[in-house]
């Protein structure tokens, strides 16, 4: 059963009997639903009634329907108001805009604007490189979405997109303290967009393209990359990617193996699932079989696939296995779903090798139950955080633009990415690596540093940084 979640926070306002057993039977009663009491405050006391204002972990909306009804239930308890935390926090908006520069007075205003900043202005149209050290253009990345690959949600449309544009944008900032803005565009032609984002570029330090559905995404992130001057990075693709190697370089620790020894089976052969796939590669892998819908990619059995998911199928699967996704595990000594949940049973694991390693991704819901799958794998990782060894890309994306802007590198090369994920494996302890411990958590302050830290370094290595 899934279990109760900071997504479906419940905010009550109820007005109860003035008693210690009424607030205690109020606790008792929710705990008795499954929910998680994470607050009981008295709002306001008079009389022979107190106002009480009560939060609680549910699992879904329809947990929390049946949470009220039961509170309803109780004699002389009356439900004022029912708040979603999750909604109350989105009111307005997660972002603002906020000035560098404070203007107290006319001298302070003659700089920030007329008559100052014409000469700010004089100075970037004669020097038009300078416009990245006097202009936001230095530490500011535009989140860009078509919002037709919204999380697991699909097409949902670039309005319903924002919430998780603004999310991006909050994390740059408090992990990578990068300033982001979404980039809601309301257009799904290829074309349009990458002629919008090459319209709105000379404002920016770098492109985030995010939620765009496969296959446009890949030509679109190509395009820019070619035709801007500024880095451009698919986070669907490539912050999965690096975070995946890099938990997998400390899970292979764990289990004694070699990247270039192992047979990996991938579900998922998507944005997400391609990019895994060259960068798995690129590290050593020598053995991967990718599963779609249809079952295993194959050089044999390219008719009617896009260019993308052709070079998969030409370039991964050497052994040429066939079948299903629960046949190919046999052997098989690594597990990576990008794909969609329940997938497979635990048991189906059993037929791994030992000392098996599963990524089951998928979210809300992993490829196969973590727990179960704990029973015949030594290394599980999820994509949620209320299990052990997340596979987030917020331990990606903000230092790694952190290092992009800081050095002015505009190209996003293979060997960048690979930067990036071993600067995210280096930050646990050879000594401190568990199977339940092979990723540093999303809150870790040292992982930006790291990536940051790591793209740094290749670029002084490789003579790429801007003075």
């Amino acid at each position: 059963m899934v279990q109760p979640s900071p997504s479906y926070t419940v905010a009550l306002h109820l007005e109860v009997p003035a008693s210690q057993k009424a607030v205690a039977r109020l606790v008792n009663t929710a705990t008795a639903t499954g929910a998680v009491v994470t607050g009981v405050d008295v709002a306001e006391a008079g009389g022979d009634t107190l106002t009480v204002d009560l939060t609680a972990d549910t699992r879904d909306s329809k947990h929390r329907g049946e949470l009220v009804a039961r509170l309803e239930e109780i004699e002389g308890v009356v439900v004022r108001n029912v708040g979603d935390s999750t909604f109350l926090a989105h009111v307005g908006g997660k972002i603002e805009v906020v000035g560098t520069y404070p203007i107290h007075n006319r001298r302070d205003l003659a700089r920030v604007y007329t008559p100052g900043v014409a000469r700010v202005c004089k100075a970037i149209y004669d020097h038009p490189e300078r416009a990245r050290m006097l202009t936001i253009k230095k530490n500011t990345v535009a989140v860009v979405t078509d919002g037709t690959a919204v999380l697991g949600m699909g097409d949902i449309g670039p309005a319903a997109a924002m919430p998780v544009m603004e999310g991006k944008a909050v994390l740059f900032k408090q992990f990578g303290n990068v300033d982001a803005w979404p980039v809601a565009l309301d257009t799904k032609d290829p074309e349009e967009i990458i002629a919008i984002c090459k319209a709105i570029a000379p404002a920016y330090g770098g492109i985030n393209l995010e939620d765009i559905a496969a296959p446009k995404c890949f030509d679109i992130e190509a395009r820019l990359r070619e035709e801007l001057d500024i880095p451009v990075f698919h986070d669907d693709q490539h912050g999965t990617a690096i975070v995946t190697l890099a938990a997998l370089i400390n899970a292979l620790r764990i289990v004694d193996k070699r990247i270039e020894d192992v047979r990996i089976v991938l579900s998922g052969v998507g944005a997400a699932g391609s990019a895994i796939a060259k960068l798995l590669m690129a590290h050593g892998a020598t053995d991967i079989v990718g599963y779609g819908r249809d079952g295993a990619l194959s050089a044999k059995d390219t008719e009617g696939m896009n260019e993308h998911r052709k070079w998969l199928a030409e370039n991964t699967n050497p052994r040429q296995v066939t079948g299903t996704l629960k046949e190919g595990l046999a052997g098989a000594d690594v597990f990576i779903g990008v794909s969609s949940g329940n997938l497979l049973e635990p048991g189906d694991l059993e037929v791994m090798n030992e000392g098996a390693i599963v990524f089951a991704m998928a979210n809300p819901t992993p490829e196969v139950d973590p727990i179960g799958a704990a029973d015949y794998a030594t290394v599980v990782a999820t994509g949620r955080s209320d299990f052990p060894n997340q596979i987030n890309n917020v331990l990606a994306f903000p230092g790694l633009f952190r290092g992009l802007l800081d050095t002015g590198i505009t190209e996003i090369t293979t060997e960048l990415l690979r930067a990036a994920a071993t600067g995210i494996a280096s930050v646990i302890d050879e000594k401190d690596l568990s199977p339940v411990y092979i990723i540093p958590g999303a809150f870790d302050t040292r992982v930006a540093k790291a990536v940051a830290g790591a793209v740094r370094k290749l670029a002084d290595r490789q003579g790429l940084a801007i003075p």
